[in-house]
C-alpha cells in the first residue's frame, strides 16, 4: 500500500501528513478523504489550476498527464518540472512526497467542507 507524505502547508497542513492510500486513487481525492482541504474549484473535472501540487517524491510512477492537464498546468502558480492537478494525478504503487504550493491562481478561497463534496 503506497504512502503520500504532504509536506508542511500553513493552512492547509500545518504539520504535514502521512497517508496510507490505495492505489487507483487520485492525489486530490486521498487529500480531501483525509481533511486536506486542498482548492479545487471545479470539482476535479480539470478545468482550473487549484489543485495543484508538487510531486517531490515518485513522481515518474503517477500516470501520465494527458494534453489538457498539461495546457491547464501552463497557468498554474509555481509551476514546476514535476507539477501535476492532483484531480488527474493516479496514484500507482510507489510512496509519493507531495508539496501543495503556496498560492494558487484564485483571487478568494472557498471554504472547503468535505460534507459538500460531490
Amino acid at each position: 500500500m503506497p504512502v503520500i507524505t504532504v509536506l508542511p502547508h500553513a493552512d492547509l497542513c500545518p504539520n504535514g501528513a502521512t497517508l496510507q492510500v490505495e492505489s487507483g486513487e487520485t492525489i486530490c481525492d486521498v487529500l480531501l478523504n483525509n481533511d486536506i482541504a486542498i482548492e479545487h474549484a471545479c470539482e476535479k473535472s480539470c478545468a482550473c489550476t487549484t489543485c495543484h501540487v508538487i510531486v517531490r517524491k515518485g513522481f515518474n510512477s503517477l500516470t501520465a498527464s494527458e494534453e489538457e492537464e498539461d495546457d491547464l498546468l501552463d497557468k498554474a502558480w509555481g509551476l514546476t518540472s514535476v507539477s501535476r492537478l492532483s484531480c488527474q494525478a493516479v496514484v500507482a504503487k510507489d510512496d509519493l512526497t507531495v508539496e501543495i504550493p503556496k498560492y494558487t491562481i484564485n483571487h478568494a478561497r472557498e471554504h472547503y467542507d468535505k460534507d459538500w463534496d460531490v
